[in-house]
């Protein structure tokens, strides 16, 4: 049986991953790029890196396909366009981004440390009106909130 960690291992041999001060740099070049936040729609709405598109990594497959209800035109048109995938910390943009890569998509890489590590790097990230988010709320929204029962047996 795989586990969670296998799976990103097979994903970081194909993925391109960079960090949040790369991702600074095209952006301040103003590279052609599109930023792909994979998060849930709420935690999307409560923060993230501005002009930023949300396709729920649930929803992906068909959010980056033709004749769904979920379609986002921009995406499905981009598939020779340099993508950035994000993420809380950088697991669910690998695996979304080999899925865009079996896909057709040419040019898709991952933010490594995700939203977690953008927020380290001190970079600004924005709620859905469009303010900028307190450093210190977003530092306590992106802490792993796992329970013990949620904890393997020891």
């Amino acid at each position: 049986m795989k586990t969670l960690q296998n799976l990103l291992d097979v994903c970081r041999a194909t993925i391109p991953e960079i960090f949040p001060w790369d991702l600074l740099e095209l952006l301040e070049q103003k590279k052609d790029i599109i930023i792909l936040d994979v998060r849930e729609p709420e935690e999307f709405s409560a923060m993230h890196i501005e002009n930023s598109i949300s396709a729920p990594r649930g929803l992906l497959e068909t959010a980056i396909e033709w004749n769904y209800d979920v379609t986002i035109p921009d995406l499905v048109q981009a598939r020779d366009k340099a993508i950035i995938v994000v993420c809380r910390s950088g697991n669910r943009s690998l695996l979304a981004a080999l899925t865009m890569q079996m896909m057709g998509y040419q040019d898709v890489k991952s933010l490594q440390t995700g939203l977690r590590g953008w927020n380290d790097y001190e970079q600004p990230l924005i709620d859905k009106e469009g303010n900028i988010v307190d450093e210190d709320y977003a530092d306590d929204f992106f802490q792993s909130k796992v329970s013990p029962e949620q904890m393997a047996p020891k």
